[in-house]
């Protein structure tokens, strides 16, 4: 009795494990005919996950040479398959079709909101998602998969958002992200892929386009209201001293990473951040590329208040509707009359800001940094 007892478990759990090993193989074969049919770029960190799961539920664990240093792409191919170590085909293939359905899902999530628009919802946009409810203008960063970094697109989009939430109907406008960022800052593609016969050229728009964007913020005659969900970098975190209100959850980040990028101040932070924080904080951010958390920047004055994640949102729109529901007219007057005594001053600091930029653009020392930038992702 006593052997029977051990045996039965044993030739059950045989008879388990070959059933498991054909469902995995049939949902691998099922997750690559899917992946076929994603539209959607799911990005490089998830391709090359992709592929290292992939080899490793086809050919085992990594036994490729290492490619050398300078061959960037099949280096951080070689990284991810390797990263894999032992994992068995088996789990491997599992993860493999586990990863391609979440992004199915995702994808098919996506098609079904953007098949029913939001109430009130603008048309135009397909980097924001703008609505207009309850007396608020909402202006959403809507590209999760980029951790909502700004192209140049989505810089003319907020441009436009703007200019019609300064003239509408709404009594505040509210900048938020959409996903788990608030906003990544530049999309250093922007930079990527520039002949270099263009360079010049590249940086002179660039120049003109933000000092149009920061202007924008600048001018901005309604209470605007940054309502940051997530991690903020670069141009939207600076901009934020343009802003009246910043609230923030307590798993947002505020980081300005210029001088690791060979770059400058943007968005009028030269002159505010100073102001807002003082000098020793401001330079440690700026020049040092410190990181804050939200309650570092609560504590130096860059943002308002900071709200547990878990009642952000709940917490924020509700007190965002209560103020929308104030007199509208003496919102922007007593709103124009905080900002008209700094208005000339911010719009020359932004045309100096900006004059400095297309010089750091220019520079050997900034192009080296942001090939540095993609070097070191492309490891990742």
């Amino acid at each position: 009795r006593p052997t029977q007892a051990v045996c039965i478990p044993a030739i059950h759990h045989l008879h388990v494990t070959a059933a498991t090993m054909q469902v995995s193989q049939k949902d691998f074969q099922k997750a690559q005919e899917q992946l076929k049919l994603l539209k959607k770029d799911p990005g490089n960190e998830t391709k090359l996950k992709l592929y290292a799961l992939f080899k490793q539920a086809t050919e085992g664990p990594c036994n490729a040479p290492k490619p050398g240093m300078l061959d960037f792409v099949k280096k951080a191919k070689w990284d991810a398959w390797n990263s894999l170590g032992n994992l068995s085909q088996d789990d491997a293939r599992q993860k493999y079709a586990e990863l391609v359905s979440s992004l199915v899902s995702a994808e098919s999530a996506s098609q079904k909101k953007e098949a029913s628009p939001e109430e009130g919802r603008h048309d135009g946009y397909e980097t924001l998602i703008v609505t207009t409810k309850n007396n608020i203008t909402k202006i959403m960063f809507n590209r999760p998969d980029r951790k909502n970094a700004l192209n140049h697109q989505m810089y003319r989009e907020i441009i436009k958002a703007l200019e019609e939430a300064g003239k509408n109907d709404s009594t505040i406008a509210v900048i938020t992200g959409n996903g788990d960022y608030y906003s990544s800052g530049n999309d250093l593609n922007n930079f990527a892929n520039v002949p270099p016969a263009e360079m010049e050229k590249m940086a002179k728009d660039g120049a003109v386009l933000l000092k149009e964007f920061v202007g924008h913020f600048i001018d901005f005659p309604k209470p605007l209201i940054a309502v940051v969900n997530g991690p903020a970098i670069g141009i939207c975190v600076t901009v934020l001293g343009l802003c009246d209100v910043v609230y923030a959850s307590d798993r947002a980040t505020f980081h300005s990473p210029f001088s690791q990028l060979g770059q400058s101040p943007e968005g009028c932070s030269s002159y505010l951040f100073p102001k807002i924080m003082g000098l020793a904080k401001a330079s440690e951010m700026l020049l040092f590329n410190k990181k804050l958390t939200a309650a570092e920047a609560c504590a130096q004055g860059l943002v308002t208040e900071v709200f547990p994640d878990r009642s952000f949102q709940k917490e924020v729109w509700a007190r965002l509707e209560a103020y929308a529901s104030l007199p509208k007219n003496s919102l922007a007057v007593s709103k124009q009359l905080l900002r008209s005594m700094e208005k000339e001053k911010l719009h020359a600091v932004n045309s100096r800001e900006c004059e400095v930029l297309t010089e750091r653009w220019l520079s050997d020392e900034c192009v080296n940094a942001i090939v540095s930038f993609f070097q070191r992702k492309s490891k990742l």
